[in-house]
């Protein structure tokens, strides 16, 4: 019997990791990706690129209306994105984003009878954000467990984290092993509509740090010829 899973795809490197590696681990797939409110559209363009290349079972796209609530410069255009390291928590945190999307994808998890949810969070090369810790994703299987008519009647849901304690260039690794066309992801927070990468944003400098790392060609888009070394 085929096994079924929920694939969180943003459109970029970590999520289209992910995928790969529920794919090749035999999952049939389902991805999920959110138009929440995000400065640019070129991720979701990625993510349905992606989608496609995976073969996945289907591909939605859910609206969701998180800018309208602000609180993150990936969803206000009146607060910079930064390009410099900052000090704890960036601006670019996105209130309550996983827990929002993991619901959502949990919902479509138990209307298609599928016992696993994969998201491509990781707490080593990261950004700091809460919501990508084991903590975080720990306690919110509990709560799936607790809060749906599947988890009561015993079909335990687990919520997949494959990349949650990878090195950014272990990641880019694993990706390339299975096929990863990283040249079709878009990472960056303030991407041209065409999904040219800045290159100096903390999102960017994690991905070329990770190809660097990994001693593997960056096949970004930038929107300049080469990304800034700046703070690197």
């Amino acid at each position: 019997m085929t096994k079924k899973a929920v694939v969180l795809l943003s459109g970029g490197m970590d999520s289209a990791t992910t995928l790969a590696i529920a794919k090749h681990a035999g999952f049939d797939c389902y991805a999920l990706s959110f138009r929440y409110g995000q400065r640019h559209s070129a991720e979701l363009h990625a993510a349905a690129r992606i989608a496609a290349q995976q073969q996945v079972a289907a591909h939605r796209i859910i609206d969701l209306d998180l800018a309208g609530i602000g609180g993150s410069a990936l969803t206000d255009p009146s607060i910079a994105v930064p390009e410099s390291p900052s000090e704890g928590i960036p601006v670019t945190y996105v209130p309550a984003r996983n827990t929002v999307f993991l619901s959502i994808a949990l919902a479509w998890a138990e209307v298609l009878s599928a016992q696993h949810i994969f998201i491509g969070v990781n707490a080593v090369d990261y950004s700091g954000y809460p919501d990508c810790r084991p903590e975080f994703i720990s306690a919110f299987e509990r709560m799936a467990n607790l809060a749906t008519k599947a988890g009561i009647e015993g079909q335990h849901l687990t919520i997949e984290t494959p990349l949650i304690q990878m090195r950014k260039a272990d990641i880019i690794k694993t990706g390339i092993a299975l096929g990863v066309d990283y040249s079709q992801t878009v990472t960056c927070y303030q991407a041209d509509e065409s999904g040219r990468a800045c290159g100096r944003c903390d999102a960017c400098r994690l991905r070329a740090e990770g190809f660097a790392l990994a001693g593997a060609p960056d096949t970004t888009r930038y929107a300049t010829s080469e990304p800034d070394s700046t703070d690197r």
